[in-house]
């Protein structure tokens, strides 16, 4: 089990996000990760659609002999992660539990906003994990997706993720929050856009760290670490714009990605297809 890899699993490079501070904790370990970038994005979708994407995705990484999986998309894991947990014979984690405890950890006045896409606010998912914790804390959510749209084009620093920013954040600082969760992990890539719309005073809180800290937690107690030396593997699967995903997803890792493949969707089954390979010697 121990040199078996991880699977990632997110509707497109949001999920780097996760993978990128999976690599920092667990560097000997190798990733697959595999983007949804066909079907991108999720969040306005209902909850039926994203759970029967969210298992095909899951599926193809289990076939690929993963040790665990990483649900590393808010709206995959508020509608999807209890049924995964039951499904799979290997552990799954998910995003909203470990960002729910890091956001109530870090806030000093017990005001907390969660901004995400519309199914994971709808969900109640966020609040519900919060309250759980403290039954004192005050929430305020906001939907805001199209984020997610700007983040996959690699915009976020620009002057329309400022705007978008903008219009979907003034209102949120009456509520004099201390703290903001970043309830999607597309959410991170537009962090410093984000901060210069709430202000210093707002602690930006994002699932990423909370997440990879779970994870190897769990394989250290299961004794499930890759202790062989050296730097793991890194594998990637898209549904769909391999170039994109790889111009930026370099970008965001700040490495080069060097095997990449495209996978075909046919009948609630994804494919290897061979013409998306991109390196013949690491794939």
């Amino acid at each position: 089990m121990n040199t078996k890899p991880i699977g990632v699993f997110d509707s497109g490079i949001g999920g780097l996000t996760v993978l990128k501070e999976l690599i920092s904790l667990l560097p000997n370990e190798d990733f697959i990760y595999f983007g949804d970038t066909a079907r991108i994005p999720y969040g306005t979708r209902s909850k039926e659609t994203v759970k029967r994407y969210t298992f095909e995705c899951l599926d193809f990484l289990v076939e690929r002999g993963v040790k665990a999986l990483v649900i590393a998309c808010n709206s995959a894991t508020a509608s999807a992660l209890e049924e995964a947990k039951e499904r799979y014979d290997v552990p799954v984690f998910g995003v909203i539990e470990p960002g729910a405890r890091a956001a109530v950890k870090v806030s000093k006045n017990g005001k907390i906003g969660v901004i995400a896409t519309r199914r994971t606010i709808n969900s109640g998912e966020y609040q519900k994990k919060i309250l759980m914790l403290d039954s004192n804390i005050e929430i305020v959510g906001k939907a805001c997706p199209l984020f997610v749209q700007i983040a996959e084009e690699g915009w976020g620093d620009s002057d329309v993720a400022y705007l978008t920013a903008k219009k979907y954040l003034m209102d949120i600082k009456d509520y004099e929050i201390d703290t903001l969760v970043l309830g999607c992990t597309h959410y991170p890539i537009l962090r410093y856009t984000i901060e210069k719309v709430v202000g210093d005073g707002v602690r930006l809180v994002s699932p990423a760290f909370e997440t990879s800290k779970q994870l190897k937690g769990y394989l250290k107690d299961e004794e499930w670490l890759n202790e062989q030396k050296g730097l793991g593997s890194l594998n990637f699967f898209v549904s769909d714009d391999v170039e994109n995903f790889k111009s930026v997803g370099q970008t965001f890792l700040q490495k080069t990605i060097e095997c990449i493949k495209e996978v075909h969707h046919n009948k609630g089954i994804f494919q290897e297809l061979d013409s998306g390979r991109t390196t013949d010697e690491t794939c």
